[in-house]
């Protein structure tokens, strides 16, 4: 049982808390008191201690420069759906020497799996673009119309990217003015990438920055496991739910 408990915990490099420790132990198919495991862990020295920060927001925000689309989500975040509501933004990571990343993901809100995502040294209006084309090539099977979600930022206003949505009959959907509650399925997706990879370590250059980050958005969509996604990661979750579905 505390061998059990030092390897998951060693696997997801500290991240798990004992509450993910009971439930990736329940999923191996061992039942045991969530309160045992919390005792072991503690009697192990093994506790999650990367949770201490808050993530710095880059914005985008230039004024209306575009088309401001309204609010269609109203923080209705949930749906039984896949592909139905979607969300993307934009953050900035800080370099070894002194240059900025940026990351620019688009999540489905339905099991919070990342469909795609830009890196670049620039925010772009390209860098948001490219991983807007792939995930229309994704959801073009949904059962309902999609709506996407973002801030007011200038590359949402933008001529391209309205167009683009329209073409490929995409609701557009945007925060308040901000209201960063508004996107708060991103902005916590944001929060736990810079907690579990980037807090607390040593600067990287933007190649490292490229390779770790789309190792671990890799491990969240695949093995990180959601308590309220029945104990399975996002990848997994869709897998199921298709297959009951089905």
């Amino acid at each position: 049982m505390g061998r059990n408990d030092t390897l998951h915990f060693d696997e997801h490099n500290g991240n798990y808390g004992y509450r993910r420790i009971h439930i990736a132990l329940k999923n191996l198919g061992l039942l045991v008191n969530h309160k045992k495991v919390q005792r072991i862990m503690r009697k192990l020295g093994l506790k999650g201690d990367k949770f201490i920060r808050i993530s710095r927001r880059f914005s985008s925000y230039k004024g209306t420069i575009g088309k401001v689309a309204k609010n269609r989500i109203h923080r209705r975040f949930k749906t039984p759906n896949p592909y139905q509501k979607l969300t993307t933004d934009i953050t900035e990571f800080k370099c070894a020497d002194g240059g900025k990343f940026y990351l620019s993901p688009i999540m489905d809100m339905y099991n919070g799996e990342i469909l795609s995502y830009g890196m670049n040294m620039h925010p772009t209006l390209e860098f948001v673009m490219e991983p807007l084309k792939e995930t229309l090539r994704v959801v073009k099977e949904a059962r309902y119309r999609t709506t996407i979600h973002s801030d007011q930022g200038w590359h949402y206003q933008h001529r391209k990217w309205v167009q683009t949505l329209k073409e490929h009959k995409v609701f557009q959907s945007m925060s308040r003015k901000g209201n960063c509650l508004d996107n708060s399925p991103m902005e916590n997706f944001f929060g736990l990438l810079k907690q579990e990879m980037y807090y607390g370590e040593s600067l990287r250059t933007y190649e490292e920055l490229k390779r770790d980050i789309e190792s671990y958005i890799h491990y969240y969509n695949n093995q990180r496991i959601k308590q309220k996604l029945a104990g399975m990661s996002p990848v997994q979750y869709r897998l199921h739910t298709n297959q009951l579905a089905a």
